[in-house]
């Protein structure tokens, strides 16, 4: 399996993982169908979604499969008054990932990390790795601490 930044900088700081490859499909880079195609709940499979403030700039939101983000509350919580998710074509230049493979850890600059605060009812959580084919599964507390995140309600259950 390859390394990749997220997972180096995960073994840098010592920080206990596991990872999952699975078979991506290009077509479908859904939470739900990852989940579904690897037998984990939806809900244990947290979404990487990069916004930009209209006063603080760029930050991540990690919210969980069956989730949406709520623009309102992370735009409350980030200091902000308005916020939108970033377009797609900007998502690579910004954080070094691309569309299915962005990890809210290791990206090219330090952004502001927001976690939704259902993160706490696991043990543990799977994030990206950093690219499409590849899930880290760590303790919420730890993506916390490698991101210097924040935990918040920032999300709408569908």
């Amino acid at each position: 399996m390859k390394k990749t930044n997220a997972l180096r900088l995960l073994d840098q700081k010592k920080i206990q993982y596991e990872t999952l490859e699975y078979e991506y499909n290009e077509e479908n880079l859904s939470v739900k169908k990852i989940a579904g195609d690897n037998f984990l709940k939806a809900k244990n499979v947290f979404k990487t979604l990069v916004a930009k403030g209209d006063k603080n700039g760029v930050l991540v939101a990690v919210i969980n499969g069956n989730q949406t983000l709520n623009l309102k509350l992370i735009a409350k919580v980030s200091g902000n008054k308005k916020i939108a998710l970033i377009p797609v074509k900007e998502l690579f230049n910004l954080t070094g990932y691309i569309r299915g493979g962005c990890s809210p850890i290791g990206m090219k600059k330090p952004f502001p990390v927001f976690l939704d605060e259902s993160a706490n009812d696991f043990e543990t959580i799977y994030v990206n790795a950093g690219m499409r084919g590849i899930l880290v599964k760590l303790k919420p507390v730890d993506l916390l601490k490698i991101t210097q995140g924040q935990l918040a309600q920032i999300s709408d259950t569908n």
